[in-house]
């Protein structure tokens, strides 16, 4: 039998959340997984309903050294039409009525359940922004690494493989996001983020079978990934977590040739950013703190960012997220 206090919100869940006096406060999210693409990354409206046609470039047209009375080279550059998807990831929120009217706030208590389901999108959303295949889960979009996961394909000079052999695996990745770049994409004439729907007093049905009131919600969030030039991606692939956490990865040596990977550092344009997980980021940390005269190098420097302080590498922002797995098979 289903636990109805482990799908609905129920008198506990008002009770954790109110004070002394009964009013809501802010509940403080104990397992909060932190999404700062969204900080970074622009939305482009798709171009074919719910998909959206671009063209890459990949490979340079012929030129050659001309003479007099001697033609010119005919030859044109190498493209490739590509299609990305979009798809969309909802949740539905419901509250007993009567539980709304124990309450001292409705409206307060139906948003603070909001919250928790925006979280739990925000999360998803993160993960298949890396991990996304359209390939094996038709109503996924294609996220970043399924585009960047083979050493001997056409882009696959932009992966650095760090020489991890297991199943203990993670990534580092260097994305630029820009009209020219990278894109997060939301289907024609709808809105970009999550939409909110108020569906009302709802009847609906317990365990068994019997009746009640509710008051339910839709949570909607249509969203899709491309690449449009993938010389501004570049991905540090094969990075052993164990022997990383054991300081035996000589990870800023990645980061350099990670960074010399990017077109953007020759060719202005876009936002880029660099995503790891907390592990990566503490290993990071731990290897730029200086060890004394031997070691005066400065790998990483603390800026001021929109009132936050981060973590940048050659003046590019370290963003933390949790959405990048430490279990990743090996790059082949």
């Amino acid at each position: 039998m289903a636990t109805l206090g482990n799908t609905y919100v129920d008198l506990i869940d008002i009770y954790k959340g109110q004070d002394g006096e009964g009013n809501i406060v802010e509940v403080i999210e104990m397992l909060k997984e932190m999404n700062p693409i969204l900080d970074d990354a622009i939305a482009v409206e798709c171009n074919k309903g719910t998909t959206h046609l671009h063209t890459v470039r990949t490979g340079l047209p012929p030129v050659a050294w001309g003479r007099l009375y001697k033609g010119i080279v005919q030859g044109k550059s190498d493209k490739a039409q590509v299609e990305d998807t979009t798809g969309f990831v909802e949740g539905l929120s419901t509250v007993d009525k009567r539980l709304l009217e124990l309450s001292t706030n409705e409206g307060a208590v139906r948003l603070q359940e909001a919250m928790g389901y925006l979280e739990a999108m925000n999360n998803e959303v993160a993960s298949r922004i890396f991990y996304g295949n359209s390939a094996t889960d038709p109503e996924q979009f294609m996220g970043l690494a399924p585009r960047f996961n083979l050493l001997a394909a056409k882009n696959g000079n932009q992966i650095v493989d760090a020489g991890g052999t297991g199943s203990d695996n993670t990534s580092i990745w260097f994305v630029t996001w820009g009209m020219n770049q990278t894109q997060l994409l939301y289907p024609k004439g709808t809105q970009a983020g999550v939409s909110r729907e108020d569906k009302g007093e709802q009847r609906v049905t317990d365990a068994l079978g019997n009746p009640y009131w509710a008051k339910e919600e839709v949570f909607r969030w249509n969203i899709g990934l491309a690449v449009k030039d993938w010389r501004y991606v570049s991905r540090i692939a094969n990075v052993d977590v164990s022997l990383m956490q054991a300081g035996s990865v000589e990870l800023y040596d990645f980061m350099r040739k990670a960074y010399y990977k990017l077109q953007n550092r020759r060719v202005a344009g876009g936002n880029i950013a660099i995503y790891c997980n907390r592990d990566v980021l503490e290993a990071l940390d731990a290897l730029a703190t200086n060890a004394g005269a031997s070691d005066n190098f400065v790998r990483l420097t603390r800026e001021q960012v929109e009132g936050q302080e981060i973590l940048s590498y050659r003046g590019i922002p370290l963003r933390e997220s949790d959405a990048i797995l430490n279990t990743e098979a090996r790059v082949v």
